[in-house]
């Protein structure tokens, strides 16, 4: 990989060759350079060895049944971990490799099929080994304590164990068990059909813009050009892309309400008073502070409703539409970069980690830990995964060489950074962190990189441009999150309640919270009818009460990024004392050693006030040229 110069990469202009892939122009596959893809022959060297290993691990799930009986001694009980674990770990090399092959072009029906080929071996494996937690919770605390000082084996399985009887009361008998596993395909049955349709069926439209050019409004091209510099592209592009949601409303509607009813069947059945409280108990999180959450951000809409009302003084438009959103404010800056120099920003930006997480994140740029470009069929967006607990993280990008895709790249490095060092310091029983603390490493890291850019930076123009992408990292992260966690709140709620839940009815759940955010009544921001069907859009809503950690993540974030940049002593060892924990306590424990306390409102308060204090320095830099 070329190193790239940082001065150059600093200096006010900041316009940057790209290829003509990274500036937009979708190549096929087979036209991208290797190294800009991931090198997904780590896992398997071949789709022969991959059918290899499932077929010799399909073999082999019988065998769960030995210890069926007899978990109540302790060496067989570890016995009984010890081979659970060797199978988990085998299910997560086969899923990486099935989801990720079929991620590079989901129309291929090949790679899905192997998908739902492990996903199928997963949910018998899983009804097989359904006595086990039905024999363990038939133990007290004191025996399972006897247990561990007897057998060492066991230690690693301490927090899984003491977890387990914690949520003691929500355990169901053996048989009933086994029926809940073998719903485990049924459950997942709206978010499959949500992703194939919207991601490779979906006949999304073409426009032509005011240059001439044709775009394709897909989920990538919709991405690109809703940020055009041209308010009528914009417009014309937001009108075509949610005018096909219009379309297929009712379908969309079916598969969400679809997917609700089975976290409301789990609910019931597990015997929780709501689905969110099932969905934060797997975790030990209090549901206070989710509801604090939407409090908090609630009452802070002054400070969400200034950044709006900043955005349109710098878009100059006499109203703020919900299209002008993703607008650049600052003319004549262009931000883009190539991969290369992207990932030079990121590794200079994380010096402050120390030698050791610098010189892991250059393997994964070496290593071809990632995919890079959008191809056609590509799965949309971005991630991080750290299933294959024996080798190494992937991340799966789309790659358009704006700074925000500079960033992306920057939060997924985040979440493989901390598989990394979970992975590296934890067992296995121990390695997987929650998704409450997941977010945390991502967005600490995009704080590291734009912290970085500012310290360097000195041209007015360039530096309200990454202020403002800073400003809109908190409006996508928290504020906008956080109106996402109050629509899934609410139409759980309502599914709850067994009212009927159409596409009509998430349109108008969600048109409500939308416009209580944006200020669309006070006159702050305008939202068309069309928009709100963007609860449509939303591929997280398929998850389990998911969103809401970004939020309290970022905020997490922010408390521990001032702490490092305050020079705090020990804040950096804290935070890969963090990372390098894995699930071997409750995410708010672990936060708490880190510094960051999420039972309390303290590590908001942090996060408005560095927006309120950006805010004010852009205020100023605009008053300043106002004065020349």
């Amino acid at each position: 990989m070329s190193k790239l110069n940082t001065v150059a990469v600093l200096s006010p202009v900041l316009v940057f060759c790209l290829s003509e892939i990274a500036s937009g122009q979708m190549r096929e596959r087979s036209e991208v350079a290797p190294a800009c893809q991931w090198k997904l022959e780590d896992l398997y060297p071949s789709d022969q060895a991959w059918e290899q290993a499932k077929n010799k691990l399909a073999e082999n799930l019988g065998q769960i049944a030995q210890f069926e009986g007899t978990l109540a001694d302790a060496p067989s009980l570890a016995d009984c971990l010890e081979f659970d674990t060797d199978i988990s770990k085998a299910f997560g090399r086969l899923y990486s490799y099935a989801s990720m092959k079929s991620d590079e072009d989901t129309r291929v029906s090949k790679y899905l099929a192997m998908r739902q080929a492990v996903e199928q071996l997963m949910t018998e494996y899983a009804s097989q080994a359904s006595y086990i937690e039905p024999e363990l919770v038939k133990l007290d605390a004191a025996t399972v304590k006897q247990f561990i000082a007897a057998e060492p084996r066991l230690e690693v399985y301490h927090m899984y164990l003491s977890d387990l009887l914690r949520r003691k009361a929500h355990k169901l008998s053996e048989k009933e068990e086994k029926i809940l596993a073998e719903t485990g395909l049924m459950a997942d049955g709206p978010g499959s059909v949500y992703a194939v349709f919207s991601n490779a069926e979906m006949p999304y439209p073409e426009v032509t813009l005011s240059d001439g050019t044709t775009a394709m409004l897909n989920k990538a091209g919709y991405a690109r050009h809703r940020s055009s510099t041209v308010r009528t592209d914009r417009e014309k592009v937001f009108e075509a892309f949610w005018s096909t949601f219009q379309t297929f409303k009712q379908t969309f509607g079916v598969q969400l309400y679809s997917h609700l009813q089975t976290h409301v069947f789990y609910m019931r059945t597990r015997n929780y008073d709501s689905c969110l409280a099932q969905a934060l108990d797997r975790n030990n999180i209090p549901t206070d502070v989710y509801h604090s959450l939407i409090a908090n951000v609630r009452d802070n809409l002054d400070s969400f409703h200034r950044y709006l009302r900043l955005k349109k003084h710098m878009l100059g438009v006499e109203t703020l539409k919900y299209s002008d959103l993703y607008a650049p404010v600052v003319k004549d800056v262009d931000l883009e970069y190539t991969i290369d120099e992207a990932q030079q920003l990121y590794l200079d930006a994380v010096e402050a980690l120390g030698p050791d997480y610098r010189q892991a994140a250059q393997q994964a740029f070496d290593g071809r830990w990632i995919d890079v470009y959008p191809t056609p069929g590509k799965r949309s967006g971005a991630y991080s995964s750290g299933n294959a607990y024996d080798l190494h993280p992937y991340i799966l990008l789309n790659y358009n060489g704006q700074f925000d895709d500079v960033s992306t790249l920057a939060h997924e490095m985040g979440h493989t950074m901390h598989s990394y060092y979970s992975n590296k310091h934890q067992p296995f029983p121990t390695a997987d962190y929650s998704i409450f603390v997941a977010e945390v490493a991502s967005t600490f890291n995009e704080a590291l990189l734009i912290h970085k850019m500012l310290e360097e930076i000195k041209d007015d123009d360039v530096r309200l441009s990454l202020l403002m992408n800073y400003l809109d990292g908190i409006k996508g992260t928290v504020f906008r999150q956080t109106q996402f966690a109050e629509f899934e709140l609410r139409m759980h709620e309502t599914a709850e309640k067994r009212e009927p839940l159409t596409g009509d009815t998430f349109t108008q759940l969600y048109g409500d919270v939308l416009r209580d955010y944006y200020g669309h009544e006070q006159g702050v921001c305008e939202i068309d009818d069309l928009y709100t069907l963007e609860w449509a859009y939303i591929p997280h809503f398929y998850y389990n009460f998911y969103v809401y950690q970004y939020s309290t993540s970022f905020t997490a974030a922010t408390a521990l990024a001032e702490a490092v940049f305050s020079g705090d002593e020990g804040a950096v060892q804290r935070y890969l004392d963090f990372i390098s924990a894995g699930g071997s306590d409750y995410p708010i424990e672990i936060l708490k050693r880190a510094g960051v306390d999420m039972t309390t409102s303290e590590p908001f308060k942090k996060t408005m006030v560095a927006m309120n204090r950006t805010m004010d320095e852009i205020e100023a830099i605009l008053a300043r040229r106002q004065s020349r």
